[in-house]
């Protein structure tokens, strides 16, 4: 079991009411599912995280199943809901 922090950003922010929380979870999938836990009486906050990207310690998990993606101790998962924009 490893602890850290979570960090959300923009609409995955505003969902969860705070910037950051911590984690203890060996994998990203149980740091999601605690996530979710914490927030169950938030809808929002579980359909803002089925459409972002997560960063494990500044590496993207890209389509790694989030259970085999291990989290290390002091570790940090960043959550990136999809942004608008580009160039016009």
């Amino acid at each position: 079991m490893a602890s850290g922090t979570i960090r959300y950003w923009a609409a995955a922010k505003a969902a969860a009411g705070t910037a950051e929380e911590p984690y203890e979870a060996a994998t990203l999938a149980g740091a999601l599912d605690g996530a979710r836990a914490a927030h169950a009486g938030q809808p929002e906050f579980s359909r803002v995280l089925e459409r972002c990207s997560f960063l494990v310690d500044s590496v993207p998990v890209g389509t790694r199943a989030h259970a085999s993606v291990q989290l290390s101790d002091g570790g940090t998962v960043e959550v990136l809901p999809p942004f608008a924009g580009g160039a016009a």
